[in-house]
């Protein structure tokens, strides 16, 4: 097992286990909400945007007792996004990492339920007191994680990939979609390390420059592995985009075009991260990751 393997097994078990006081096994007339949200929650996932938030906030030395708060927060926010990309009315997706997506384990109701919980649980636990004494920090945190999943970050990227599918998009277009869609959250993980740090100079904007690169990355591999892998390797539907007519990066630069820029969008990101030296390195290895993963 390589150290990034270790400290993601390491980070997502302290992940999970703030994330099982947050949604604790089911207990009354809300069981069945209770359970589909674990459901989907406890699938599988490689919990990497937790990662950066507790990598990010190792940085400055922040107690693992606050981050991790903020570390469950992101993964309630990231997985409601996939529980409703998943409806019938988003992309109409059955398999979510191997297993049948929350609408149908459950049913369209309760899958629009269980994303309505998660997101407002995540912004109960950015805001708990446990996660930091200043609430100033608290209110910051909660500010910039509605930024990121709202109209100005992840959902409005997705509105505009919902209108993708009625024109096609320039380079630059998906770019924009992406940054938003994907990058958003993103760079609130990588963030909200400096802001329970109070730190608001030139560290934070190379954290910043750091997540613009990895997100975008990140969604290029995504497009690679959805052009090159399989249904059996990715544990859900493959070319859905394509198929749609939708602009992916691979279809606009090719698989060898869309390799190159991921790979240069990692060098940025790793450069971004100098003035931190050895302390920075999980957030490297995470960086070549991204394009290196094959699921």
């Amino acid at each position: 097992m390589t150290p990034l393997e270790d400290a993601l097994r390491d980070s997502a078990a302290a992940v999970d286990a703030a994330l099982e006081s947050l949604v604790p096994a089911p207990d009354g007339a809300d069981g069945r909400l209770l359970e589909a949200m674990r459901y989907s929650l406890f699938a599988g996932g490689k919990r990497l945007r937790p990662f950066l938030v507790l990598s990010g906030a190792d940085l400055f030395d922040v107690p693992r007792g606050w981050s991790v708060n903020t570390a469950a927060a992101i993964e309630m926010v990231h997985t409601y996004s996939l529980v409703h990309d998943d409806l019938p009315a988003m992309d109409d997706d059955d398999l979510r990492r191997g297993k049948p997506t929350c609408h149908i384990a459950f049913d369209e109701a309760t899958a629009i339920l269980v994303g309505d919980s998660l997101l407002t649980l995540a912004f109960e636990a950015v805001t708990a007191p446990e996660g930091h004494p200043d609430p100033a920090v608290r209110a910051e945190l909660a500010c910039a994680l509605a930024q990121a999943a709202g109209a100005d970050g992840m959902a409005g990227g997705q509105a505009i990939d919902l209108a993708a599918e009625t024109r096609e998009l320039t380079l630059d277009e998906v770019i924009q979609l992406q940054r938003l869609k994907t990058g958003a959250l993103f760079g609130f993980s990588c963030e909200a390390g400096a802001i329970l740090a109070q730190e608001d100079g030139a560290a934070r904007a190379a954290l910043r420059d750091y997540a613009a690169c990895i997100g975008l990355a990140f969604q290029i591999a995504d497009d690679l592995l959805d052009h090159e892998g399989t249904e059996a390797d990715l544990g859900k539907a493959v070319g859905k985009d394509a198929a749609a007519g939708k602009a992916t990066f691979v279809g606009l630069l090719g698989a060898e075009g869309a390799r190159r820029r991921a790979e240069a969008l990692v060098d940025d990101a790793i450069a971004a991260l100098g003035a931190f030296g050895e302390a920075a390195e999980p957030l490297r290895a995470a960086a070549r990751y991204i394009v290196e993963r094959r699921h």
